[in-house]
C-alpha cells in the first residue's frame, strides 16, 4: 500500500509540475487553434470578396470572344459596391504582328503591374479549346477558375449554336442534381452528412492523438533529462523505487493527456451546440477515449524507455523525432480511410498497436467496426502497453541513473535479457 501511495505522490508531482508549465498550457491552446487555422481560415480568405477592380488582358486570335467575355465577367462577378470584380482590358491593335511579340507587349504590361494578367485565345479555339493565361501570379487560383469557366461556357455556348441547339434549353435539360449524403448506422438510424464533415471528423481527432502524444512525450523525455543533469533524480531514487517512479511518471502524463482531451472535449461540445452539429455519438465517444487511454499508456512507456537512457538534448531530440515520425502515417492513409475503412490495408493497419489509436480514431467516426474487432484491438493494445511499461521499467531502472555514454541498442537488448 505504502508502495501505491509512492508511485501516486510522484504522479501528483508529474502532473502538477507540467500542467503549470508555460509549454503544456501554449500545446493546450495551440491545437484547436491549428484545427480552427487550418480548416475555417483558408476558407474565409478565399470567400473573402476583392476590394477593388482586377484588370484582365486579351488577345482574341478568333475576333469573336472579347465582347461575350467581358459581358459575362461583368453579369456574374461584381464588387459590393455594385462596380465588376474583372475589366477585360484588349491587349492594343496586334493585326500583322507575330503573336510571339504580341506577348512580349502583354508581357511587359504584366510585369509593370498594368494590368493582372491575359487571356490568349487562339483561333481554332472551337476546335481544339486551347486558352492562355499569363500572369505574373499564377496561383491565383479564383481569379483562373472563374475566368476558365466563364469561358468553358461561352466555347458550349457557341459549340451549341453551331449545331443548330439552343444553349438555354440545353443548360435546362443538363442542370445538375443535387445528391445528399445521409449516413445509416448498424442501429437502424440515419443522419445527412457528407465527405467533408466526416473527414473533418476523423481529421480532428487523428490530430488530437497527435499533438497529444507529441507534446506530452516530449515533455516526459526533457523532464528526465533534466532531472537527471540537475542530479534530482537520485533524490527521487533514495525515496522511491525504480518501478514506482517510472509508474508514476506514466500516470502524471497520462493525467496530463486526459486534461488535454477533457479541455478540448468541452471546446467540441460548444462549438457543436452553438452550431447545432453533432461531431460524434456519444457511444463512439467513449470507445475512442479507451482507445486513447491505452495508446497513451503505450506511447508513454516507449517514451519513458528511449528517454532514461539519454543524457543530451540533442539526443532527446532526435530520438523523440524518430516517435512522433509513427504518428504521422496514419495521416498519410487519412484520405484513403475516409473512402475505404473496410479495405484490408486499413484493418491490417489497425492491428498494429502503435497506429492502433490513430486509425481508430479514424474509421469509428466514419463506419464503426465491428464488436470483435474493438475487442480484439483493444487487448492487443493493452497487451503492448502492458509489454511495453515491462520493458521500459527494466530499462528505467538501470539508465535512469547513467550518465555520459547512451547505451547501444546491443546492450540494451543484453540487459533485457539478463534482468
Amino acid at each position: 500500500m505504502m508502495s501505491s501511495w509512492k508511485a501516486l505522490a510522484v504522479a501528483k508531482w508529474e502532473y502538477v509540475e507540467k500542467v503549470k508549465s508555460k509549454a503544456f498550457l501554449i500545446s493546450l491552446l495551440l491545437m484547436p487553434i491549428i484545427m480552427i487555422g487550418f480548416g475555417v481560415i483558408p476558407s474565409l480568405l478565399m470567400s473573402q470578396p476583392d476590394k477593388e477592380s482586377t484588370v484582365i488582358g486579351i488577345i482574341d486570335r478568333s475576333g469573336n470572344f472579347f465582347e461575350p467575355l467581358a459581358r459575362a465577367l461583368e453579369e456574374r462577378y461584381k464588387l459590393p459596391n455594385g462596380q465588376p470584380n474583372y475589366v477585360l482590358k484588349p491587349i492594343s491593335d496586334w493585326t500583322g504582328v507575330e503573336i510571339e511579340s504580341v506577348k512580349r507587349a502583354a508581357d511587359s504590361l504584366v510585369m509593370s503591374k498594368v494590368i493582372e494578367g491575359y487571356v490568349v485565345i487562339g483561333r481554332e479555339i472551337l476546335t481544339d479549346s486551347a486558352v492562355e493565361y499569363r500572369s505574373y501570379n499564377a496561383g491565383n487560383i479564383k481569379l483562373i477558375s472563374r475566368i476558365g469557366g466563364v469561358i468553358r461556357d461561352i466555347v458550349v455556348e457557341k459549340k451549341l449554336q453551331a449545331k443548330g441547339l439552343d444553349p438555354v434549353l440545353v443548360r435546362q435539360l443538363t442542370a445538375p442534381v443535387e445528391m445528399k449524403t445521409i449516413k445509416i448506422t448498424k442501429a437502424g438510424t440515419e443522419e445527412e452528412t457528407g465527405f467533408e464533415k466526416v473527414f473533418f471528423t476523423s481529421y480532428i481527432f487523428m490530430m488530437m492523438m497527435f499533438f497529444l502524444v507529441a507534446t506530452s512525450g516530449q515533455l516526459l523525455v526533457r523532464s528526465m533529462l533534466e532531472e537527471k543533469s540537475n542530479r534530482i533524480v537520485e533524490i527521487l531514487m533514495s525515496s522511491s523505487s525504480a518501478p514506482h517512479l517510472m509508474a508514476g511518471k506514466i500516470i502524471g502524463l497520462s493525467g496530463l493527456g486526459l486534461t488535454q482531451i477533457a479541455f478540448w472535449a468541452v471546446i467540441g461540445i460548444v462549438i457543436s451546440l452553438q452550431f447545432g452539429v453533432t461531431m460524434i455519438s456519444l457511444g463512439s465517444a467513449i470507445i475512442l477515449l479507451i482507445y486513447f487511454i491505452l495508446g497513451y499508456m503505450l506511447y508513454a512507456a516507449i517514451f519513458v524507455a528511449v528517454g532514461a537512457p539519454v543524457s543530451t538534448e540533442q539526443e532527446a531530440q532526435q530520438i523523440t523525432s524518430y516517435l512522433i515520425m509513427i504518428l504521422i502515417v496514419p495521416i498519410v492513409f487519412a484520405v484513403m480511410v475516409v473512402q475505404n475503412p473496410s479495405s484490408t490495408l486499413v484493418h491490417v493497419l489497425t492491428y498494429i498497436p502503435l497506429l492502433t489509436p490513430s486509425m481508430m480514431a479514424m474509421r469509428i467516426p466514419i463506419e464503426m467496426p465491428s464488436a470483435l474487432e474493438i475487442i480484439i484491438t483493444s487487448i492487443i493494445l493493452l497487451a503492448s502497453a502492458l509489454g511495453a511499461m515491462w520493458i521500459a521499467g527494466k530499462i528505467f531502472r538501470t539508465t535512469i541513473l547513467s550518465y555520459g555514454k547512451r547505451p547501444s541498442l546491443k546492450e540494451l537488448w543484453m540487459l533485457l535479457r539478463t534482468q
